[in-house]
């Protein structure tokens, strides 16, 4: 199992020694799943952390009345888990779903939690992961109390170029908070603008 580009993703931030990356190497797992495979769903106890080595997975909620609300997409050096779910141990309220067939590392909690103990730079480093996780929702949140569905459309290009040949409209239109006709007449009105 190759962790290069996970360690390259550490580096970012606090670069790993060589212990440290050989510690996380005997505590990673790499999985491959297939399209459309559930990673997570609602009442699992989330019990990884997951980067995406290659693919593409999204984070989602479905509601009483059967919608899907898109939370969080994860392509190539991302990481996607319920952090609630993960740090409380408690069962999940969203799916976790590959839209690609996609190969993760996998950390679970246990080992996790040993990496903090034993080599502070994991601390350090995942630390830095759920405080950008944390100020991204908050942005999230923000977003949709005080923009328009055009703004966050645009924001969610800006911040997802490489998304948009990767998913369908219907995955963007539910991210944004939109239904599917309402994105095309966003996009209409964008570019006769």
């Amino acid at each position: 199992m190759d962790i290069q580009m996970l360690v390259d993703s550490f580096s970012r931030y606090w670069p790993l020694e060589p212990e440290a990356t050989k510690a996380l190497k005997e505590c990673t797992i790499q999985q491959v799943l297939k399209r459309r495979e559930l990673v997570l769903k609602p009442g699992e106890q989330c019990r990884h952390f997951n980067f995406v080595l290659h693919g593409c997975l999204k984070m989602y909620k479905v509601d009483d009345q059967g919608n899907r609300h898109n939370l969080q997409f994860a392509v190539e050096n991302d990481w996607i888990v319920d952090y609630g779910s993960f740090y409380s141990e408690e069962p999940s309220d969203v799916y976790i779903e590959t839209l690609e067939t996609s190969t993760l590392l996998r950390i679970r909690n246990k080992d996790l939690f040993y990496l903090y103990d034993h080599f502070p730079v994991f601390d350090r480093n995942f630390r830095i992961i759920i405080e950008n996780a944390f100020i991204e929702q908050q942005k999230r949140v923000l977003q949709n109390i005080s923009s328009t569905a055009e703004e966050r459309y645009l924001y969610f290009m800006k911040k997802y170029p490489h998304l948009f040949n990767r998913i369908s409209n219907v995955q963007i239109a539910s991210y944004i908070g939109v239904t599917p006709e309402f994105l095309s007449t966003i996009r209409k009105k964008l570019t006769s603008g």
